[in-house]
């Protein structure tokens, strides 16, 4: 495996642009075969731009370089799966638990039932929704350090957490309706 010497930010961009040409088809196609084509161009971008960061490392022999590249949209599809884990797993611990010092069965069973409610409503919830109400709730950031993570100002933040939690009182105040089979009554 060969790697560059230093080079010019041209010389770059025009190699950059090589190895993309020959291998994004192939890219696609491997991720396609492993999540919704929808989110295919989405992962394999996400690949590129670890490849344009990390140049360097990425063996100059194009057909050095596929092998690197799978690898990489590989791990991309791995890291997004752990996260979309972790979302499951969080969205599970608010439904789970008893709370403590409950006093009698209807206490519990309230209890119980509001968990419930919350873990449908956080379901309902968009991924961005769940990620600020998460980063003040269970990460306990301030608005500034929560902004910093995200990228925006403490105001955008606290809007948007604002708006987050609108989402998740409206859904609490309106669960999702089930449909019954025909001719049931409610």
């Amino acid at each position: 495996m060969t790697h560059p010497t230093p080079s010019t930010p041209e010389s770059r961009e025009t190699r950059f642009r090589a190895v993309f040409a020959a291998t994004y088809p192939d890219l696609l196609r491997f991720a396609q075969r492993r999540v919704h084509p929808s989110h295919a161009e989405d992962v394999v971008a996400d690949a590129f731009l670890v490849a344009w960061r990390r140049l360097d490392d990425v063996p100059v022999d194009v057909a050095d370089a596929r092998p690197w590249l799978f690898g990489v949209v590989r791990a991309t599809l791995l890291n997004a799966r752990r996260g979309d884990r972790r979302r499951d797993a969080l969205a599970t611990r608010i439904g789970d638990g008893v709370p403590l010092g409950a006093s009698d069965d209807a206490e519990v069973a309230a209890e119980v039932a509001a968990r419930l409610d919350l873990q449908r409503g956080w379901a309902r919830l968009d991924p961005a929704e769940q990620e600020v109400i998460a980063l003040s709730v269970w990460d306990g950031l301030t608005s500034a350090q929560a902004a910093s993570v995200l990228g925006c100002t403490a105001t955008a933040y606290r809007l948007r957490l604002s708006r987050a939690r609108r989402a998740l009182r409206r859904h609490l105040d309106h669960p999702a309706r089930t449909t019954l089979p025909e001719g049931a009554r409610p």
